[in-house]
Protein backbone atom coordinates (compact mmCIF):
# COMPACT_ATOMS: atom_id res chain seq x y z
CA UNK A 1 0.00 0.00 0.00
CA UNK A 2 1.26 3.48 -0.88
CA UNK A 3 2.28 5.85 1.87
CA UNK A 4 0.02 8.90 2.25
CA UNK A 5 0.95 12.54 2.62
CA UNK A 6 -0.43 14.75 5.38
CA UNK A 7 1.12 18.20 4.95
CA UNK A 8 -0.33 21.67 5.49
CA UNK A 9 1.24 25.02 4.55
CA UNK A 10 -0.44 28.16 5.88
CA UNK A 11 0.36 31.85 5.61
CA UNK A 12 -1.79 34.13 7.73
CA UNK A 13 -2.26 36.30 10.80
CA UNK A 14 -2.68 35.19 14.41
CA UNK A 15 -6.21 35.82 15.72
CA UNK A 16 -5.43 36.20 19.43
CA UNK A 17 -2.48 35.78 21.76
CA UNK A 18 -1.42 32.12 22.04
CA UNK A 19 -2.39 30.04 25.05
CA UNK A 20 0.71 28.37 26.49
CA UNK A 21 0.72 25.56 29.04
CA UNK A 22 2.88 22.63 30.12
CA UNK A 23 2.02 18.95 30.18
CA UNK A 24 2.52 16.90 33.33
CA UNK A 25 5.74 15.65 31.73
CA UNK A 26 7.02 19.23 31.35
CA UNK A 27 6.52 19.65 27.59
CA UNK A 28 5.52 23.19 26.58
CA UNK A 29 2.37 23.37 24.42
CA UNK A 30 1.12 26.48 22.59
CA UNK A 31 -2.35 26.73 21.03
CA UNK A 32 -3.60 29.57 18.86
CA UNK A 33 -5.70 30.42 15.81
CA UNK A 34 -4.48 31.58 12.42
CA UNK A 35 -6.60 33.39 9.83
CA UNK A 36 -6.03 32.87 6.12
CA UNK A 37 -7.88 34.79 3.41
CA UNK A 38 -9.06 33.70 -0.01
CA UNK A 39 -10.15 36.30 -2.57
CA UNK A 40 -12.98 35.41 -4.92
CA UNK A 41 -15.62 37.12 -7.02
CA UNK A 42 -19.18 37.12 -5.73
CA UNK A 43 -22.37 36.87 -7.83
CA UNK A 44 -22.21 40.60 -8.64
CA UNK A 45 -18.64 40.09 -9.95
CA UNK A 46 -17.13 42.06 -7.05
CA UNK A 47 -14.06 40.80 -5.26
CA UNK A 48 -14.59 39.66 -1.69
CA UNK A 49 -12.30 38.10 0.89
CA UNK A 50 -13.32 34.90 2.63
CA UNK A 51 -11.49 34.27 5.91
CA UNK A 52 -10.79 30.74 7.11
CA UNK A 53 -9.73 30.14 10.72
CA UNK A 54 -7.33 27.33 11.61
CA UNK A 55 -6.48 25.92 15.04
CA UNK A 56 -2.73 25.41 15.48
CA UNK A 57 -0.71 23.57 18.13
CA UNK A 58 3.05 23.71 18.73
CA UNK A 59 5.13 21.59 21.10
CA UNK A 60 8.54 21.84 22.77
CA UNK A 61 11.00 24.46 21.53
CA UNK A 62 8.60 25.68 18.83
CA UNK A 63 5.96 26.32 21.53
CA UNK A 64 8.52 28.31 23.51
CA UNK A 65 9.25 30.46 20.44
CA UNK A 66 5.51 30.98 19.95
CA UNK A 67 5.25 32.03 23.62
CA UNK A 68 8.13 34.51 23.29
CA UNK A 69 7.55 36.04 19.84
CA UNK A 70 3.99 35.42 18.57
CA UNK A 71 1.19 37.82 19.48
CA UNK A 72 -2.22 38.72 18.11
CA UNK A 73 -1.76 40.09 14.58
CA UNK A 74 1.63 38.43 13.96
CA UNK A 75 2.07 37.17 10.41
CA UNK A 76 3.29 33.58 10.22
CA UNK A 77 4.09 30.90 7.71
CA UNK A 78 3.63 27.44 9.18
CA UNK A 79 4.14 23.90 7.97
CA UNK A 80 2.60 20.97 9.75
CA UNK A 81 0.18 18.09 9.57
CA UNK A 82 -3.58 17.96 9.99
CA UNK A 83 -4.93 15.98 12.91
CA UNK A 84 -8.49 15.48 14.14
CA UNK A 85 -9.03 14.42 17.72
CA UNK A 86 -12.20 13.44 19.52
CA UNK A 87 -13.43 13.25 23.11
CA UNK A 88 -16.67 12.67 25.02
CA UNK A 89 -18.21 15.89 26.31
CA UNK A 90 -18.98 15.37 29.99
CA UNK A 91 -21.85 17.88 30.02
CA UNK A 92 -23.79 16.65 26.98
CA UNK A 93 -22.45 13.12 26.58
CA UNK A 94 -21.83 13.79 22.88
CA UNK A 95 -18.63 13.02 21.02
CA UNK A 96 -16.81 16.28 20.14
CA UNK A 97 -14.24 16.69 17.35
CA UNK A 98 -11.51 19.23 16.75
CA UNK A 99 -9.24 19.49 13.71
CA UNK A 100 -5.85 21.11 14.30
CA UNK A 101 -2.59 21.77 12.50
CA UNK A 102 0.37 20.33 14.43
CA UNK A 103 3.25 22.68 13.63
CA UNK A 104 6.56 21.23 12.49
CA UNK A 105 8.07 24.41 10.97
CA UNK A 106 7.37 28.04 11.85
CA UNK A 107 8.53 31.23 10.13
CA UNK A 108 7.90 34.61 11.74
CA UNK A 109 7.11 37.11 8.98
CA UNK A 110 6.08 40.20 10.89
CA UNK A 111 3.41 41.50 13.17
CA UNK A 112 1.37 44.48 14.20
CA UNK A 113 4.57 46.37 15.00
CA UNK A 114 8.05 46.15 13.58
CA UNK A 115 9.76 46.06 16.98
CA UNK A 116 10.21 42.32 16.53
CA UNK A 117 11.73 42.73 13.06
CA UNK A 118 15.19 41.80 14.23
CA UNK A 119 13.78 38.62 15.76
CA UNK A 120 12.15 37.37 12.57
CA UNK A 121 13.26 33.93 11.62
CA UNK A 122 12.50 30.35 10.75
CA UNK A 123 11.98 27.81 13.50
CA UNK A 124 11.14 24.14 13.60
CA UNK A 125 11.25 21.06 15.74
CA UNK A 126 14.57 19.26 15.87
CA UNK A 127 14.84 16.71 13.11
CA UNK A 128 16.17 13.24 13.77
CA UNK A 129 19.10 13.84 11.45
CA UNK A 130 20.31 17.25 12.63
CA UNK A 131 19.22 17.30 16.26
CA UNK A 132 19.00 21.08 16.36
CA UNK A 133 16.54 23.82 15.50
CA UNK A 134 16.97 25.61 12.20
CA UNK A 135 16.85 29.40 12.07
CA UNK A 136 17.20 31.69 9.11
CA UNK A 137 17.46 35.41 9.51
CA UNK A 138 18.56 38.21 7.30
CA UNK A 139 21.52 40.16 8.51
CA UNK A 140 20.95 43.71 7.35
CA UNK A 141 23.94 45.41 5.81
CA UNK A 142 26.31 42.45 5.89
CA UNK A 143 27.69 43.25 2.42
CA UNK A 144 27.74 46.89 1.37
CA UNK A 145 30.03 46.26 -1.67
CA UNK A 146 32.35 49.08 -0.61
CA UNK A 147 35.36 46.85 -1.18
CA UNK A 148 34.32 46.44 -4.85
CA UNK A 149 34.16 50.15 -5.64
CA UNK A 150 30.36 50.20 -5.99
CA UNK A 151 28.68 53.27 -4.47
CA UNK A 152 25.12 54.51 -4.17
CA UNK A 153 25.71 56.61 -7.32
CA UNK A 154 26.07 53.38 -9.34
CA UNK A 155 22.50 52.30 -8.57
CA UNK A 156 20.19 53.28 -11.47
CA UNK A 157 17.14 54.11 -9.36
Amino acid sequence: MAKGVNKAFLLGHVGKDPEVRSTTGGTTVASFSLATADRQKDQQRNWSDRTEWHSLVAFGRTAEIVRDYVKKGSQLCVEGKIQTRSWDDKASGQVKYKTEILISELTLLGGPSEERGRNSGHFGEPSSSSGKISRQSRAAGTDDYADRGITDDDIPF
